[in-house]
This record gives C-alpha cells, sequence and structure tokens, in this order.
C-alpha cells in the first residue's frame, strides 16, 4: 500500500533551506508519494519545482490564502489540515524550527495527531522516531500511533540527499479564501536581529557568546569572526537574559537546538541546559578561562584563555589569509 507523505519546506532567500532538504530526505520512504505544501506568498514555486523534485517530492500543493492570512500561522495549519485530509496523508513532516513550532503544533491540534518534536532519527519500519530527553541526558525512541502522525526534525541532524530516480512533480493550486484565522490576528511580521546573520538553526559553523563576554558591545568580537567563517553567532541563556543579544540567538534546551559542522563556545560555562541545545554538534571547541568550567569535559578541543583575547587574534589571521 503507497504512503502518502507530506512536508512543508522552509525557504531562504527563495531557497529551499539545507535543513529543509534534510527534513525531505528524513521524510522519505519506499513505495511512497511525497506532497510539498508550499504557499506561494513565501517563494515562487516554480523556481524551486527543481530542488523539491531533485528530492523526491511528487507533488507541490500551492496553498493561495487571502493577503490578509498568507502569514498566519493558524490559517496555513487550518489550511493545511484540509490538504492533508483531502490527499488521504498519513505522515506530516516539518522542521523543529521557529516557523515549525508555530505552524506543526497546531496542525496536530487540528488533526488530533499525535506530534513529536525535535527528531534527529525517523524509523518508517517501525513506526519509531527519536529525540533527546531531560535536557539531553538520556534519548528517547517513541512509537508513534494513529492514523496521521506529525513530526518535526531538528535543523541539520539529517543530512540531504536527492533521490537517484528521476521525479516530475506536478503543482497544485489550491484557494483557500475563507478558512478560519481561529481568532489569531497577525499584527505584524519582520525579521529579528542583523540580517546579516547566517541562520541560527541551519549554520554549519556557529560561535557563541555567553557570561565571559562581559557585555553586549562585546558581541561584534564574535560577529567579526563569524563574518570570516561564513558563521552564526549565538549565545547562552544568561547572555539573553543580561540583554546582551536577543532570544533569537539563544541556544539550549529553552533555545535554539543546533547540530552545526562545528560549534565554538567563548566564555560560555556548559551548564546542561546550554549542552542540551547543542551535543549533536559534530566537533565543540570551548575558549573559557576556567579549565574546570563544565564545558571543558564536554568538548573535542579547548583553550584556556580568555575570548576576548583570543577571537580576535583568530579574525586577525583569517583576516591575513584573505589577503
Amino acid at each position: 500500500m503507497m504512503d502518502n507523505i507530506c512536508v512543508i519546506p522552509e525557504f531562504d532567500n527563495g531557497k529551499i533551506s539545507k535543513a529543509g532538504l534534510g527534513m525531505i530526505t528524513a521524510a522519505r520512504k519506499d513505495n511512497s508519494e511525497i506532497f510539498a505544501l508550499v504557499s506561494g506568498a513565501d517563494t515562487d514555486i516554480e523556481a524551486v519545482k527543481k530542488d523539491l523534485q531533485d528530492y523526491g517530492v511528487t507533488k507541490i500543493i500551492n496553498i493561495c490564502l487571502e493577503d490578509c492570512h498568507k502569514k498566519n500561522p493558524a490559517v496555513f495549519a487550518a489550511a493545511a489540515a484540509a490538504i492533508i485530509s483531502e490527499y488521504g496523508i498519513t505522515l506530516v513532516f516539518g522542521l523543529s524550527s521557529a516557523l515549525g513550532k508555530d505552524i506543526l503544533p497546531r496542525l496536530a491540534a487540528v488533526l488530533d495527531a499525535p506530534l513529536v518534536m525535535d527528531c534527529f532519527h525517523v524509523d518508517h519500519e517501525n513506526n519509531c522516531v527519536k529525540t533527546s530527553k531531560y535536557s539531553g541526558k538520556a534519548i528517547a525512541t517513541l512509537e508513534l500511533q494513529g492514523s496521521i502522525k506529525v513530526m518535526g526534525i531538528r535543523p541539520n541532524a539529517v543530512e540531504p540527499v536527492p533521490v537517484s530516480r528521476k521525479v516530475c512533480a506536478e503543482i497544485v493550486r489550491h484557494d483557500f479564501p475563507n478558512v478560519s484565522d481561529g481568532g489569531l490576528k497577525l499584527v505584524r511580521a519582520g525579521e529579528a536581529g542583523n540580517d546579516k546573520k547566517v541562520n541560527l538553526a541551519e549554520a554549519d559553523v556557529i560561535i557563541s557568546g555567553g557570561r565571559g563576554m562581559k557585555n553586549g558591545e562585546n558581541f561584534d568580537i564574535l560577529f567579526r569572526c563569524a563574518e570570516k567563517l561564513n558563521a552564526a553567532v549565538g549565545a547562552s541563556r544568561v547572555a539573553v537574559d543580561s540583554g546582551w543579544v536577543p532570544y533569537s540567538m539563544q541556544v539550549g534546551q529553552t533555545g535554539e537546538k543546533v547540530s552545526p559542522k562545528v560549534y565554538i563556545a567563548c566564555g560560555i560555562s556548559g551548564s546542561i541546559q546550554h549542552f542540551a541545545g547543542m551535543k549533536t554538534s559534530r566537533m565543540v571547541i570551548a575558549v573559557n578561562t576556567d579549565e574546570n568550567a563544565a564545558i571543558m569535559s564536554n568538548c573535542d578541543y579547548f583553550i584556556k584563555g580568555d575570548a576576548l583575547e583570543i577571537i580576535p587574534e583568530l579574525t586577525r589571521c583569517l583576516e591575513k589569509d584573505d589577503q
């Protein structure tokens, strides 16, 4: 029996994000049809059609909403639920990103479906997913039951792998002129922070600052280094609670959970709450004046020193390489 699988890709500057392609890779299974739910308000569908085809998407559903509803997550969830019911979709995948956390729980509630967020492995054969629990101290394997199942994949947890066969995707337009807003009205939408930043959830390299940065102005040191590394800048909860940087930069149990190739922790003690958000990094480098800090025993390499001195020197070395 063929399964109908739905994916909700996310876009960055009109292109499908790398994390989104990884999510589609995790969603694929043999003998299945992949539906991609896309809002024409987010991107040019024809422009992303090839990428979606390359990763196995067979049908692209263009969700067309009224202008006043195009950025409303409750409206999108209601429209997506209608499509999922119409096409007999049994598995729904999105990202455990800021957008995914806004849409997927609403969608699961409308569908009365089980939901697991922050998954890093999917076992289609046994209807199981793996996610971390208790601040990353344990790995839970959960079996999902029900006619429809909803999963949020941790960004960068799955490497994107295109399909080997040729796929030709069909674009189908669905208009929703009278869909309910669920009592939620979007007042304003905008980008947070510096528009030059690399997306934190999808970055291959992240350089984060904590209490050791001492103030918000010193985070400019990290931004200058990040520019040379093509990296994103993150922060510990202490730095966010102190008002040095916005919450959108927070890495940890109550912030963004990231899986970069390299994570550089600058002046971060390494509490279990912070570690829960970056423990799946492939390589962790710590810079700290305290050799007994928890981060020093949870890293691959460390430098005992002041990040306010070490990072500017690293930036200078990178600048010399550019010359």
